[in-house]
């Protein structure tokens, strides 16, 4: 087995990098009229016509493609990793669709999984937590409740919509971990195609089932410039970004580092959309910047160790 020289740019550059892209996702959903599902699906077919144009540039000049030696297994564990997609992103967008709900509330309540990955990881991916991690999670977890409570808001709907939102966080802690373990030995080209192509063929499925619009509700030319902006930036800047990252270090710390999703995003809203955080946001959001710090912290001195571990992409 070859041995995987350390990535050209940090990791932690490209989780950075990700959150920033992500933290806009919000925003160009809450500008779109389309519905939750027509949002999900147009977003992942430009994202996965874009990726498959990037592997066809790759055929032309000659690269090997390697999507064409993946096991049968593997194709399949990403077919499910891409319904998982699909289901998460339909949750999330639609608690964003209901009226009066905060992007804050929505956002923080999606990104409420660290805490559970960081367990799943340690009792049966067996990736032990250090206490400076440990506390790290703990502490970003605190963090997204005290977001969650200081932003609730009265009302069923939106009760409805932070359950929706929750659900949706449960989704992206499976799709994390279950990538975690393909991306040790599938190529992020080829990784993120498939699971974005099974996502899109689930999202149509789920659109015709539920009698969701196949085409953009609004005015099409502005409809297909946010899908088009949701697709090339958060979609892959932030989430195949995030997929490279998987590669290169623990679940638990780039799972817990989506709780800087809800602080960027919050930022955005109160900068473009007049949405401005309480006190008690600003608290929370600081108890998950030092969760996130803490947990970074903690996992450095084992990077090495996986960055020597991998094999050869």
């Amino acid at each position: 087995m070859a041995v995987a020289p350390a990535p050209k740019t940090s990791p932690y550059v490209g989780i950075f990098l990700a959150v920033v892209s992500v933290s806009w996702a919000s925003i160009f959903i809450t500008w779109s009229t389309s519905p939750a599902i027509t949002i999900a699906l147009y977003r992942l077919a430009m994202a996965t016509a874009i990726l498959a144009a990037v592997l066809g540039v790759r055929v032309l000049l000659g690269r090997e493609v390697t999507l064409r030696r993946l096991p049968r297994r593997d194709m399949f564990l990403m077919a499910g990793i891409g319904a998982i997609l699909a289901t998460h992103f339909t949750l999330w967008i639609s608690s964003l669709k209901v009226p009066q709900e905060s992007i804050a509330s929505s956002v923080v309540l999606v990104t409420s999984h660290p805490l559970m990955v960081g367990l799943v990881s340690h009792f049966v991916l067996k990736e032990r937590l250090n206490k400076w991690m440990a506390v790290g999670i703990v502490v970003g977890f605190s963090g997204v409740i005290v977001i969650a409570f200081a932003d609730y808001g009265p009302g069923g709907s939106l009760l409805y919509a932070n359950t929706l939102a929750f659900l949706g966080g449960i989704m992206a802690g499976v799709y994390f971990l279950a990538g975690r373990r393909l991306r040790q030995r599938v190529a992020l080209l080829d990784y993120a195609l498939v699971v974005y192509a099974c996502a899109t063929a689930v999202l149509f499925l789920y659109a015709v089932v539920l009698e969701e619009s196949l085409t953009p509700v609004g005015n099409p030319d502005t409809e297909l410039l946010l899908f088009l902006a949701l697709a090339v930036i958060p979609q892959i800047g932030g989430h195949t970004l995030y997929n490279w990252s998987l590669r290169w270090v623990p679940a638990p710390v780039v799972s817990l580092s989506l709780v800087g999703e809800p602080v960027g995003a919050s930022l955005l809203a109160w900068a473009i959309l007049n949405q401005i955080p309480t006190l008690g946001v600003g608290f929370g959001a600081g108890l998950a910047l030092l969760g996130i710090y803490l947990t970074v912290y903690g996992q450095g001195t084992a990077t090495r160790g996986i960055l020597a571990s991998r094999d050869v992409e």
